[in-house]
């Protein structure tokens, strides 16, 4: 089974990535329109995607993220943590696409460090093929954090994923961009400037996190009257955020000697910067890699 050519993708809100691959290698990839963004149903989309990757005969195909969720192609119900990545293949949910056989990997619920629920769909995949690239990752407790739209902190011991706290960084700097008065006179359209990150990082370090609200509307203030420019205050807002998310998860996790990174390069750059002011060392593994690992790690469990 190890040589089949199959599809995987990771298929969340905002976009669709896919690879078909035979063993570890990877053939070929392709990007779709997120489960917010569709013109038609997931299987047609899916299958006008992966239309001329059929004629390599592809043994069937396994997909996580949104794509398993209400708004997606099925649902495929959380599974509830602790959870490795047996219990994730454990409750898969098999269907079939013109004769294809698709597999959805459920995402993961847990009761998170304030008591309250929370839900994961995707990231397990990328913790649990971090897991994989890194074996040392696997015994003791780890902390792992996934920036994106949805941040998610991650506690990892021997292997199982065993709780975790979202909070929505991305969306909120983008809500806040497009919409508030704190990116007026230009900030709307500018790009965040590492001076300006730099800036939010240490009025952060100086003020922590509980202050967080009172200093975002320095973002508009010093725009007004010390002349800091678009790039700057982007930049400095989103210095705030991601220090505030950060010294946060200190409080939560107690002390941390080092935390994994996972995702793309810039934003995990900017975590690694925000951990690194806190005098705490990180590591980064990439998105993608850490997807297909993962998605391999729970088809070889569907195979025991």
């Amino acid at each position: 089974m190890d040589q089949d050519i199959v599809i995987v993708g990771d298929w969340g809100t905002s976009r669709l990535r896919l690879w078909l691959r035979q063993g570890k290698s990877v053939i070929h990839r392709r990007d779709g329109p997120g489960v917010s963004a569709l013109t038609d149903t997931p299987e047609k989309t899916f299958l006008d995607l992966v239309g001329d990757w059929r004629e390599a005969k592809p043994a069937g195909a396994i997909l996580c993220g949104m794509v398993g969720s209400s708004i997606g192609w099925t649902l495929a119900p959380y599974a509830p943590c602790p959870a490795d990545p047996a219990a994730i293949a454990e409750r898969t949910i098999r269907l079939e696409a013109d004769g294809l056989p698709v597999t959805l990997a459920p995402g993961l619920s847990c009761v998170n460090p304030l008591g309250g629920p929370d839900v994961m769909r995707g990231e397990e995949t990328q913790v649990f093929g971090a897991l994989s690239l890194n074996p040392a990752l696997q015994t003791g407790r780890h902390l792992l954090v996934l920036p994106g739209t949805h941040n998610k902190w991650t506690v990892v011991e021997d292997g199982k994923v065993t709780g975790f706290v979202t909070a929505p960084v991305g969306e909120t700097f983008a809500l806040l961009k497009k919409h508030s008065t704190l990116a007026a006179g230009g900030g709307g359209q500018a790009d965040g400037s590492p001076e300006g990150f730099a800036l939010g990082l240490s009025r952060i370090a100086e003020h922590g996190a509980a202050r967080l609200t009172h200093l975002m509307f320095e973002t508009r203030a010093r725009q007004l009257l010390d002349g800091m420019s678009p790039a700057d205050a982007m930049g400095y807002l989103s210095g705030l955020l991601i220090g505030a998310d950060v010294a946060a998860a200190r409080d939560w996790f107690g002390p941390m000697d080092a935390v994994t990174v996972i995702g793309a390069g810039a934003l995990s750059d900017l975590y690694v910067q925000a951990l690194a002011k806190i005098e705490v060392g990180a590591s980064v593994v990439d998105g993608d890699a850490a997807v297909l690992a993962g998605l391999s790690a729970i088809s070889r469990s569907q195979e025991k």
